[in-house]
């Protein structure tokens, strides 16, 4: 996140009744707590929480042997950076689950990206062998969303 921008989020949590202000980007998450002295600052970047149990030494044998699986499988890759969803809408049923037979150009899941509910189809037409995101996880562009056989 920019500095400049970060700066004026301090400036705005201090100088109004806000206790608290957490906004989450592509880029991280940050959270802005309002204390007696001054504005506390949290800043977790995504791609490093989701990349640090990959870095441990012992985690990469396990990653090495886990993926000739992925290449074996087709991946079904975001097209862009948003939120993964399941299903149309909460509470309906997902649009797919693993097992399910999908053809090439059914719909599979949906990607929010600044408020555009974007259909995401399948490339491939197989069987689902797994889900690679939870509903409502933050996906970035090229990242593996299903695997199928």
């Amino acid at each position: 996140m920019d500095l400049r921008k970060l700066k004026t989020l301090i400036d705005l949590v201090s100088d109004s009744n806000v206790s608290e202000l957490e906004i989450t980007e592509a880029e991280g998450k940050v959270r802005i707590v309002k204390s007696s002295a001054a504005p506390l600052v949290i800043q977790q970047p995504v791609a490093t929480m989701a990349a640090a149990p990959a870095a441990a030494p012992a985690v990469v044998s396990p990653a090495v042997e886990a993926a000739p699986a992925i290449q074996a499988s087709h991946a079904v890759k975001s097209p862009m950076v948003g939120t993964f969803y399941r299903s149309a809408s909460p509470g309906a049923k997902p649009f797919v689950e693993v097992g399910d037979a999908v053809k090439e150009g059914q719909t599979i899941c949906i990607i929010e990206a600044m408020k555009i509910l974007n259909e995401i189809e399948a490339d491939k037409s197989g069987t689902v062998s797994k889900i690679m995101c939870e509903n409502g996880q933050a996906v970035e562009y090229g990242q593996p969303l299903f695997l199928i056989d």
